[in-house]
């Protein structure tokens, strides 16, 4: 895939998540094999108000090399207003290959300011969120959107979205194959991510409920898509990038990760945690990806409770003690 100046390779992207998809994590999955990773969503607003943490959000210390392609992610709900977000980290030499469009977060803190989701109700103005996007971007930087399937059952606005993107100058539009009213269940429907890659001429990613390689494999077959986002089945397992990969190259998929292996995986990435935003901010944080780690392990409900009382960084080797003796 080529979107503008960029030489995409075949694989997975890594999902942009509030709260979790840090620097620390993003480079874990960039070396399990992520094509690209995606920011945590960053208010276009908050930006154009001066506000530090949220350029923070968009800013990687360790940006480009072996930590792949990265996507610098905003929302907004005013063309003008992530027009001038995008001017402000330019000035402040934030870098980043790819800008990501939030249409799709179904936050009710997000959509009660008309942004995320809420988005999906007005195509025009996605088109000229869009359009306002390009225009500050340039012509190089490839221009993505993150969206839903519309607002609920009776606004399912995708493929209308999805044209007006297009033809306001987006290079690649992510699907997550539900509504806002949806939330994250039921099952992704297929048909309807289809309809939009059927609708445009753009390059499409499924998302939504990709946690195994035959999942992706089955997802790309029924929609046409050209490649797939993965998100919370990453979490706790970065592996799952390898073995999709292998999946879709036709190649034997990888065995799963021992628990060493996991574990290790697991203390490094809050290691980089604490290194990259210091250990008072970092541990609470922490505590989610631990919880993800233990999943399928023997003993994890008891596990997942000594996760929520990490608070320090020396508390990780006894969780990691503890998680060895319960598989004894």
């Amino acid at each position: 895939m080529r979107l503008k100046n960029l030489a995409i390779p075949a694989g997975a992207v890594f999902a942009p998540m509030a709260g979790l998809s840090d620097a620390a994590c993003r480079h874990l999955m960039a070396a399990h094999g992520a094509v690209w990773t995606v920011s945590e969503m960053a208010s276009a607003k908050a930006i154009t108000y001066g506000d530090a943490k949220s350029v923070a959000l968009l800013r990687d210390t360790l940006y480009g090399g072996p930590n792949g392609l990265f996507a610098a992610q905003l929302f907004g709900a005013e063309p003008d207003t992530v027009a001038g977000a995008i001017g402000i980290l330019r000035d402040k030499g934030v870098k980043f290959d790819l800008l990501d469009l939030n249409m799709g977060c179904p936050a009710p803190k997000i959509t009660a300011g008309g942004a995320g989701s809420r988005l999906l109700l007005d195509p025009a103005l996605c088109g000229r969120m869009v359009a306002a996007a390009r225009r500050a971007l340039g012509d190089d930087t490839p221009l993505t959107v993150k969206m839903r399937l519309g607002w609920d059952a009776g606004h399912c606005t995708a493929v209308e979205v999805a044209k007006a993107c297009e033809a306001a100058g987006a290079d690649l539009l992510t699907v997550h194959g539900r509504t806002r009213e949806q939330m994250y269940a039921p099952p992704v429907d297929a048909a309807a991510i289809a309809a939009v890659k059927r609708a445009v001429r753009i390059p499409v990613l499924a998302n939504g409920d990709i946690t195994t390689p035959g999942s992706a494999l089955a997802i790309l077959q029924t929609t046409g898509c050209d490649g797939v986002m993965i998100g919370r089945g990453a979490l706790g397992d970065p592996w799952l990038f390898e073995r999709v990969n292998a999946a879709l190259a036709g190649e034997p998929v990888p065995p799963p990760p021992t628990l060493a292996q996991k574990m290790a995986a697991m203390r490094q990435q809050i290691y980089d945690m604490c290194e990259d935003k210091g250990e008072w901010t970092a541990m609470p944080q922490a505590r989610g990806h631990a919880m993800h780690y233990m999943k399928k392990l023997r003993g994890a409900a008891a596990l997942r409770r000594y996760c929520s009382m990490l608070e320090h960084f020396s508390d990780v080797d006894r969780l990691i003690d503890a998680a060895f003796r319960c598989q004894e």
